[in-house]
């Protein structure tokens, strides 16, 4: 399912970039920002508390990135630039984290 952003920089899709994995209590969705017009990809990991998961994997899959989706985009600058600074400097994805409150 693909959500999309309305950011300062224009419309953002936001997807699943690969499949979900479980780590402890949490479940951890690859995601991906994609400019509309194709010239920009970020990819980052959200991790999300078991709690705010509820349920079975993936039928709910759709329904979480839309439940994130509104704090992505409230945040989106910074969780852009943090993602894109892991990735040049680090050589990883960033980590953000999602609790269930």
């Amino acid at each position: 399912m693909i959500v999309d952003l309305k950011t300062a920089r224009g419309i953002y899709h936001l997807d699943l970039a690969a499949q979900p994995e479980t780590a402890g209590d949490d479940l951890i969705l690859p995601l991906a920002l994609a400019r509309a017009d194709g010239i920009e990809r970020v990819v980052f990991r959200c991790r999300i508390e078991r709690a705010l998961a509820q349920g079975s994997l993936a039928p709910s899959i759709g329904r979480l990135i839309e439940s994130v989706a509104p704090a992505l985009e409230r945040d989106f600058e910074i969780v852009r630039e943090a993602a894109l600074k892991s990735i040049r400097s680090e050589r990883k994805l960033l980590e953000i984290s999602l609790p269930a409150a």
